[in-house]
């Protein structure tokens, strides 16, 4: 039975039940089926017939649930767009996965100047009327977008069956009921986001939105799923991190936190009230692909669990062939998870989705992870890295190619070549340069340059100049022979400002201290430079500490750099003196 029918079934039983929630919007089985179906019929009038593909354009929001589910209804394939990517990033989707249909706002249209027909959910009419397009469990339920290695996103095809799988073995593995409070945080482009509304609309739990500023904030997150009584919900790895160092009160409705996306660094604490689940999955292999719970007495780096039912993980050596248990290897992973390839990419399609010869199936079929794992004593997985030039940077997989075949575009760019950085403890990217001839350019340029095409996770921190291409013996690059970093092969800067007032000298030295780098300036892009999520938290809590101000990480986000954050800091250092007496305003500062 497709899941999308499982809504179906729920809605005619239980219409009033819960199905979506966000602040103070909630939307009801009934309302959910009645509105994706009336959406679906609409698709249908535009022309989209079974097979079809239609992009989902929508921010976080109740629409953005609906439009999923009508798309499938329609029985197309949706292929989930991220409102942050960048315009030209979004085109190249759509064109890419040959959308017949958007469903967006009029405006996002208008921006792209697409000429794909646009179906904005404000203008659907809901009618009730029973609507949806029967489905095959080898059609194509949604492509999903990861970075691709020929310098262009690649669309992964995931069928029916492959989400039907996900679905069936994460109910009965959490013991999913309709009694649920799930979390939905994952940005939309983001295969868990997947994995975050399907499971629990099968079996008639509520989908509980997070908003956009506070996904991203641990503190405020927390408080959050404790107020909204979550019960089970994803969290990534680095924000989980964070969570599982803070005190939770032992009566709290959460009872499974799951996490995954990057390398978990530590063991829970003892006296917490939930069980925290760590599991690791190609988006190839439709989420998940391995799984499992991370007890507080764990030593070392936690495992990823161990290959989930419906699945089968072969460790192979570099002729294909079983590698002795405990011994390293690759990871291939088998079973009714692995999608259906890659879309318009039939070569790498052949070289990644291989025949499985060790099911004894015919048509059986693995996936080639590129993962270097190794079994444990108990059974379990080691995650201990990636075998080519493909990386995860603060959780998101990266093909490195994609960066440098960008940055290759500008016109005063004659070579670049992107690598993580080689500092122990940095998580971030450093793309070395060879200017053309004549060329000026600044590191500022190039990450400008860059983001209009990148997310900002793909967007180096460093930028080095290479006077000429250090080669192997058979003409590729040698990375080995890439200099490190220094003062003296660093690309040009913008020149910082020289005077600084009071708080932006103390909080750039602040940012600095986190960052492990004496060369920000007030002008750096704090995401650009190496910061993320759980760097910032951290900011916060430091800001907190030396101004006496309750920041936010969303003021971080929105305000990018030291010399914007610290006019933030100033503001609310205003409004905290004008809700004071004298005496107590007088007190503050002399202290």
């Amino acid at each position: 039975m497709s899941e999308m029918l499982t809504i179906h079934r729920v809605a005619a039983v239980d219409p009033s039940r819960t199905a979506v929630e966000f602040g103070a919007l909630t939307l009801t089985y009934g309302e959910l089926h009645a509105r994706a179906a009336s959406m679906a019929k609409q698709l249908q009038t535009m022309g989209v017939i079974a097979g079809s593909t239609v992009a989902v354009c929508m921010p976080r929001s109740v629409e953005q649930v609906v439009s999923l589910v009508a798309a499938s209804y329609a029985g197309a394939a949706f292929v989930p767009v991220d409102l942050a990517w960048p315009d030209e990033r979004i085109a190249y989707i759509l064109k890419d996965s040959g959308a017949s249909v958007m469903i967006a706002e009029k405006s996002l249209a208008q921006r792209l100047g697409t000429e794909i027909a646009t179906l904005d959910p404000a203008d659907v009419v809901v009618t009730h009327e029973a609507f949806a397009i029967a489905v095959k469990p080898e059609d194509i339920a949604y492509v999903i977008y990861t970075s691709g290695s020929t310098g262009v996103p690649k669309g992964c095809e995931i069928t029916h069956a492959n989400l039907q799988h996900l679905v069936d073995w994460h109910t009965v593995a959490f013991k999913v009921t309709m009694a649920d409070r799930a979390s939905h945080m994952a940005g939309l482009g983001f295969d868990a986001s997947v994995w975050e509304v399907w499971p629990y609309l099968a079996v008639g739990a509520c989908v509980c939105l997070v908003d956009e500023a506070i996904r991203v904030d641990a503190v405020g997150l927390q408080m959050w799923m404790v107020s909204q009584r979550i019960s089970i919900g994803f969290v990534p790895t680095p924000v989980a991190e964070l969570l599982l160092a803070m005190p939770w009160a032992a009566n709290t409705a959460m009872r499974t936190m799951l996490t995954g996306g990057d390398t978990l660094h530590a063991a829970p604490r003892a006296d917490l009230p939930f069980t925290l689940v760590n599991n690791y999955g190609p988006t190839e292999c439709t989420v998940v692909a391995t799984s499992g719970t991370v007890t507080s007495n764990a030593h070392g780096l936690p495992s990823i669990g161990r290959v989930i039912a419906g699945a089968t993980g072969y460790i192979l050596d570099e002729q294909g062939v079983p590698v002795v248990d405990g011994e390293a290897g690759e990871l291939y992973v088998g079973g009714a998870g692995v999608g259906a390839g890659y879309r318009n990419l039939p070569k790498q399609t052949e070289e990644r989705f291989l025949r499985d010869p060790f099911l004894g199936i015919d048509g059986a079929r693995m996936y080639r992870t590129g993962d270097r794992v190794k079994m444990l004593t108990n059974g379990e997985l080691a995650f201990l890295g990636r075998v080519d030039n493909q990386v995860k940077i603060r959780g998101y997989r990266i093909e490195l190619e994609e960066i440098s075949n960008v940055l290759n575009r500008h016109d005063a760019v004659s070579f670049s070549v992107v690598v993580p950085s080689m500092e122990p403890g940095v998580e971030h990217l450093v793309a070395y340069v060879l200017p053309a001839e004549g060329a000026t350019l600044t590191a500022r340029d190039l990450q400008d340059f860059l983001s209009n095409t990148l997310p900002h996770y793909m967007v180096p921190a460093q930028f080095v100049r290479l006077a000429n291409l250090p080669l192997t013996s058979n003409g590729k690059v040698d990375r080995n022979a890439l200099p490190m970093p220094s003062a003296e092969n660093a690309l040009a800067e913008v020149e910082a400002r020289e005077e600084l007032n009071e708080i932006e000298a103390t909080l750039l030295d602040l940012v600095r201290t986190s960052l492990q780098n004496p060369e920000v300036t007030i002008d750096d892009d704090f995401f650009l430079v190496g910061g993320h999520s759980l760097m910032g938290t951290q900011i916060v809590l430091r800001v907190r500490e030396t101004f006496g101000v309750e920041l936010s990480l969303a003021d971080l986000f929105e305000a990018g750099t030291v010399e914007a954050l610290a006019a933030r800091i100033e503001e609310l250092i205003l409004e905290r003196l004008e809700s004071m007496s004298d005496e107590e305003a007088s007190r503050l500062m002399g202290m």
